[in-house]
Parts: structure tokens; C-alpha cells; sequence
């Protein structure tokens, strides 16, 4: 149940915080308690707290990184770059952003674009004022400034590709017993035999190596700090695209069974303390309703154990997770999870309307809150295999509990993105929300009367839509600009164990 929190309590946190946000701090603070109400729930009788939107930034759309390339499509995959994160004595933070793009401009279909990561540095002033701020002044909450770029290749140094996969590379010999053999690779075609790679989802890891998963398979593949191709991970036969047997990793077509098309790996975190790296489909398999958004709510959250690089993952958990469904009755597909503590997670889940969307009006973008401590493992069980669904045409198997899902962050407010700028529906200007928020990372508020208290980054995936784009080397004019988005939240999570939050982004814990 959702309740409001008496305002006295967000009053006291926000004079008890430090920041910097315009007019001046000093009126900042004063005017602090004026902010729309703070919005609490309960999950497993623990009451988690939405305190509101502090943080406002953007690149812009026709933005050019170092290879010449128009930067977009980072709100795919982000992370906090390991220690970097830090409190300055001004109420400020900085740090620095490792994001991951999916497939390149793909408008016009799939292009040669090579996967690659960024590094953005930022400084955040949160902003807790009542008083609204203009689309100009809201982006000095957050400002963010390009860094680098890696490029990524797989074996042999051979460049990766966002191309649509038409052919299949087979299995290495030694997979799966030898962890650096690849499984069956979706390449772009047998005359170029490239690895090819959607990705939606980042882990950064102690050694600098880093995770990502992607559509396409749905794999997960780990990278070195430079860019090159260390091991991957092929999930259970029932979630890889089988057609008419075979396996079929295009993203054109849904296959007969797994992933449906374009619903692979969206969400990817992990537990540090455990070394557990969690992924979760985007929507539910075929098999299990998802090739319909009517009865594809029924999704697959996925546990490997990545404790020992000298042997291949093993899958040690697999939970049934319910998607939100709109008013019509269609699956609010999921673009992102975060790891909170044991058995608890975020799920960003959307619709496509917004900016660069479908439709201006968008009527549910969220950050929620799911929890799998009373849902079924069915992990090494029949639902493994494609021919033992566990939600028939949407119907959930009756021997299967799945997870318990509840409503969380609504990043439509219309009073929170009215005090940085935005809106929400028409008109169709650059200060309409983007459509597709995809990701999520969580940082230390490190605020000593409130030790709960996190901030919560999400970012935008503005599909690379640009009037001055660039697309490997090739000036492009998409019709509109999207801006790459940013948001920042400030949450209060009492279930997160004290410390996990700095050891998963490699800072020290200060009690």
C-alpha cells in the first residue's frame, strides 16, 4: 500500500543534507520542505521511500565522441566507474559514468556499428527546492562531460557488429567445460563472421573486467578493461531463440520458442558479496506468452555464480518475476534491474511513449520493486526446457510462485519534472521525458542522519535520434533531436546491508 510520509520528516532530511542548486543554497534550503510530497511502500515488511527527483542532466544529441561517431544510446547500460564516486565539501558529488550504447542508429536498420563503452565525468548538485527551474538552469544539477571511449573486439581481434544476425558460428570446442570457449555465436553472416552485439545491460567488476548482456542471444559476455572478448555465457535452452528447431538469433522475427525478438537480456546486475550476477528477459519467452504484449508479463530472472573465472558459471538460480500490465492490459515491458540486498531488486518498466516515441503522453515509466524471497527456483527443473512452458498463453504454472512485485519511483510526476523543466505529453519539444529510460545505478547519499539514504541515476536510450547525426563516418538526419536524459532520485532503502552499495562501485564504507 502506497501512503504519503509527513512532510516534517522530508523537512528534516533536507536541512540535515548538503547540496548546492540554484537560486543559492540558502534559499534552497529554506524553501526545502515545500517539495512535493515524499511516496513510501512496503515489501517484505520493509517500507522503502521515494524523497524525490534531485538531479537533472543531458549530452546533447548531436554530440560527437572520439571516433567521430554520434554518442547515443547510453541509457542502455550505465555504472559508476569503480572509485570514483565522491562526497566534495560543498554538498556536491562527482564521478564518473562507464555507459554502454546497444546497436548503433538503426533506423533504417541494423549498421556495422562496432559495441563500445564511454566514460562520462559528472558532478551532481542535488536540488530539493520546491521551486521550479528551467529546462537551462535544471541541467546544472547535473552536469556531465564526455570523457573516452573503448572499442570491443572478440576473438582474434575482429571488431563486434550491431548487424542483425543471419548466421551462426559454431561452439568452440571445450564449451561448455572450458570457460573461455564460446557456445554457438550469433555473428552478422558467413561472410562476415563478426560477433554481434545488442547490449542493454552493465556490471563492472573489481579486476576492471565488466560484464554485459545482450538481445541478440540472450547472452552475457565478459570483457577485459581494454575491450577485448573474455568469456560468455549462453543461458538455458529454454530462453535461446529455437526456430523450427534450430537455433535463430535474428531480431526480425519471433522464433517458435525463447526469447521473442528483441526481448533478451535487458536487466543485468549483481550481489558483490556474493559474487552472484543476476539477468532478466525483457519480457516473458515465447512459450511462456510472449508473443503477445497481452500475456507476456510472466518473465525469468536468471542467478550465476561468477566466485571462480577458472570454470564456466554455473546457473545456480532462476525465479518467475509478474510485470506490471497497462490499463489496456499489456505488458509494461522491463529495461532494467538493480540488485538492493538479498532478495530484493529494482525493475525499470515502461512504456515506449515519450520523446522519440510512440506517442507523447506516456502513461507508466518506473522505477519498481520486486522481491524473490518467497517465489519458486525453478532452476534446473523442467521449465528449462522450451516444451515445458511455465506460463501457457500467459497462465502461470500452478506449482510455481513467482515474485512479488510492487509499484515504486514514478518518474512521471508531473510535479517533480515540472521543478527541473520537463513534462510529460504535449508539446513535442526537448523538454518532453525521453521514451526509453533503460537503466539504473545506485550511490551512497552518505548523509549521517539519514544512512539509508541512496541516489538512484537512471538514463535514457535516445535510439541515436539526431537532425546532425553521424553513423560510422556518415552524416544522418533522423527528423528530430532526443537528447541523452538523466535523472537522479533520492531513495531510502533500509534493506540495502550497510556497505554494499560502496563495495559494488569500489569505494570505502564510512560508518
Amino acid at each position: 500500500m502506497i501512503y504519503l510520509l509527513a512532510l516534517s520528516l522530508f523537512a528534516s532530511f533536507l536541512l540535515d543534507s548538503a547540496y548546492c542548486a540554484p537560486p543559492t543554497p540558502t534559499a534552497a534550503v529554506q524553501s526545502a520542505f515545500r517539495a512535493a510530497a515524499t511516496v513510501s511502500v512496503s515489501l517484505d515488511g520493509v517500507t522503502y521511500v521515494n524523497k524525490g527527483l534531485i538531479g537533472f542532466g543531458l549530452i546533447p544529441s548531436d554530440f560527437l565522441e572520439s571516433t567521430g561517431d554520434t554518442i547515443g544510446g547510453i541509457g542502455s547500460a550505465i555504472a559508476f566507474k569503480r572509485g570514483t564516486w565522491s562526497a566534495q565539501d560543498d554538498g556536491t558529488f562527482t564521478g564518473t559514468l562507464v555507459v554502454h550504447p546497444d546497436r548503433g542508429f538503426n533506423m533504417d536498420g541494423t549498421v556495422d556499428y562496432q559495441a563500445r563503452r564511454h566514460e562520462l565525468q559528472f558532478t551532481l548538485a542535488p536540488y530539493a527546492s520546491s521551486a521550479n527551474l528551467n529546462f537551462s538552469s535544471a541541467q546544472q544539477t547535473l552536469k556531465i562531460s564526455y570523457v573516452n571511449t573503448t572499442l570491443e573486439v572478440e576473438r582474434n581481434n575482429t571488431k563486434t557488429s550491431g548487424l542483425d544476425p543471419n548466421a551462426i558460428r559454431p561452439a568452440q570446442s571445450g564449451f561448455p567445460q572450458i570457460p573461455t570457449s564460446d557456445p554457438q555465436m550469433p555473428i552478422a553472416s558467413t561472410s562476415e563472421p563478426h560477433l554481434v552485439i545488442d547490449a542493454e545491460g552493465i556490471v563492472n567488476n573489481a579486476d576492471g573486467s565488466y560484464w554485459i548482456s545482450d538481445e541478440y542471444g540472450p547472452y552475457i559476455y565478459r570483457f577485459s578493461a581494454d575491450g577485448h572478448l573474455l568469456q560468455t555465457i549462453q543461458p538455458p535452452n529454454a530462453i535461446l531463440p529455437f526456430t523450427s528447431g534450430t537455433l535463430d538469433f535474428t531480431s526480425v522475427d519471433d522464433p517458435d520458442t525463447g526469447r521473442a525478438a528483441n526481448q533478451g537480456f535487458e536487466g543485468l546486475t549483481a550481489d558483490p558479496s556474493t559474487n552472484t550476477l543476476y539477468a532478466m528477459l525483457q519480457s516473458a519467452t515465447i512459450q511462456d506468452g510472449g508473443d503477445d504484449k497481452s500475456t507476456s508479463r510472466f518473465t525469468r530472472l536468471l542467478a550465476y555464480d561468477v566466485s571462480n573465472s577458472a570454470v564456466t558459471p554455473p546457473l545456480v538460480g532462476e525465479w518467475v518475476v509478474p510485470l506490471p500490465q497497462s490499463s489496456k492490459g499489456n505488458t509494461e515491458a522491463c529495461s532494467e534491474i538493480h540488485f538492493v540486498s538479498p532478495n530484493i531488486f529494482l525493475a525499470l518498466s515502461r512504456d515506449g511513449d515519450g520523446r522519440g516515441g510512440d506517442d507523447n503522453k506516456s502513461a507508466y515509466k518506473q522505477a519498481d520493486l520486486f522481491s524473490i524471497a518467497k517465489a519458486t527456483d525453478i532452476h534446473g527443473s523442467k521449465f528449462d526446457s522450451a516444451s515445458s512452458p511455465i506460463a501457457k498463453k500467459g497462465k502461470l504454472d500452478k506449482s510455481i510462485t513467482a515474485a512479488t512485485y510492487v509499484s515504486f519511483i514514478n518518474f512521471l510526476d508531473s510535479t517533480q519534472l515540472a521543478r527541473f523543466g520537463l513534462h510529460n505529453g504535449s508539446p513535442d519539444d526537448e523538454t518532453l521525458i525521453d521514451a526509453k529510460w533503460e537503466s539504473l545505478a545506485l550511490a551512497p547519499a552518505g548523509d549521517p542522519a539519514f544512512p539509508d539514504d541512496y541516489f538512484l541515476f537512471t538514463a535514457s536510450d535516445n535510439d541515436f535520434i539526431s537532425t546532425h547525426g553521424v553513423s560510422l563516418g556518415v552524416p544522418f538526419n533522423a527528423g528530430l533531436d532526443v537528447n541523452n536524459e538523466f535523472l537522479v532520485f533520492r531513495v531510502t532503502l533500509p534493506s540495502v546491508v550497510r556497505g554494499s552499495v560502496e563495495q559494488a562501485i569500489g569505494i570505502p564504507f564510512i560508518t
